[in-house]
């Protein structure tokens, strides 16, 4: 079996790709410098390495035969790189740049990158291909871009996968966190305040993809040979409006309310995925209903508030 490094093992999407692969018998290293994501998360048979990627002693306490790197450390949220956009720069670029050099120097088989819908900017209203011009509206999506970039520049000397993740939620989300995650923000206001605020306009759009589609993704893309060197859209392709997304949660929370009041900077007015080069080269072609995920997610969600 393969010995994978995931970074940002103790976040939401890096704790869940790890359980996956650990089920299946893979050997996982993990790091994550805790800074967001939880010790709690990380599995109990993961090698964990706590330590900040952007940093040359963190990289050097990786062993050195990862024969894959799945990274999914960072910054997650827009709104917080406009807080320390060189922090943003570090935590999401230097930190690529580092893990090129790691599995370069290492012969890594691959790198799989999350990438971020935020490349793209404001895009008309239509589905967004891959070949969309990309014009980042925050500094977390500049970052996301300019890493994709380093990544084409050594694709000969380390095989990449590009992963354009879209609005991720699920079981497992940071449910303290109120300003990265459109759904986990939402459902933990409904829960804990039956009060939501709504920064922005409840006509923007959005793709919501649950968790489970996609750790099925990573996992895929870690061990095909069609996604190499290949950016990739991880959504459904179904376009969803914030206002239908809250009256969906209100509907399934007691006594919910909703009401807009300010906005994000950089935020994006709508975007949804042309998702057929997920489906071509992941061959994923079915996903979890909103409908069936927020169930899912607000159940959970209901007993985590609780305890």
């Amino acid at each position: 079996m393969d010995r994978i490094l995931i970074t940002g093992v103790a976040g939401f999407i890096g704790s869940k790709v790890a359980n996956y692969l650990i089920s299946k018998g893979h050997n996982v290293i993990g790091v994550d410098d805790l800074s967001s994501g939880s010790l709690d998360n990380v599995p109990s048979k993961c090698k964990f390495i706590k330590g900040d990627l952007s940093n040359e002693s963190t990289i050097s306490k990786i062993p050195k035969n990862c024969t894959k790197i799945l990274h999914l450390a960072g910054q997650s949220s827009g709104e917080i790189s406009f807080d320390d956009p060189i922090k943003d720069l570090e935590k999401n670029t230097i930190s690529t740049l580092n893990l090129i050099n790691y599995g370069i120097k290492n012969n890594s088989e691959r790198i799989v990158y999350a990438s971020s819908m935020s490349i793209y900017g404001n895009v008309k209203d239509e589905a967004v291909t891959e070949s969309q011009i990309l014009k980042p509206l925050s500094c977390y999506g500049v970052g996301k871009l300019a890493a994709e970039g380093y990544l084409r520049v050594y694709q000969k000397q380390l095989p990449y996968v590009s992963m354009r993740m879209f609005n991720v939620y699920g079981p497992g989300q940071n449910l303290n966190n109120l300003r990265q995650g459109m759904v986990s923000i939402y459902v933990a206001q409904a829960l804990t305040m039956g009060r939501i605020q709504v920064k922005g306009g409840l006509d923007r759009f959005r793709d919501f993809i649950h968790i489970d589609d996609v750790v099925s993704a990573w996992v895929k893309a870690a061990f095909s040979n069609k996604a190499i060197g290949k950016s990739i859209n991880i959504g459904t392709g179904i376009r969803t409006p914030v206002k239908d997304l809250l009256e969906k949660i209100v509907s399934k929370t007691e006594n919910a309310s909703f009401y807009q009041d300010g906005s994000t900077p950089g935020d994006q007015t709508g975007i949804y995925s042309d998702n057929s080069v997920m489906k071509e080269t992941l061959d994923i072609r079915r996903f979890i209903s909103l409908d069936e995920g927020l169930e899912h997610f607000i159940n959970w969600a209901r007993n985590k508030v609780k305890e």
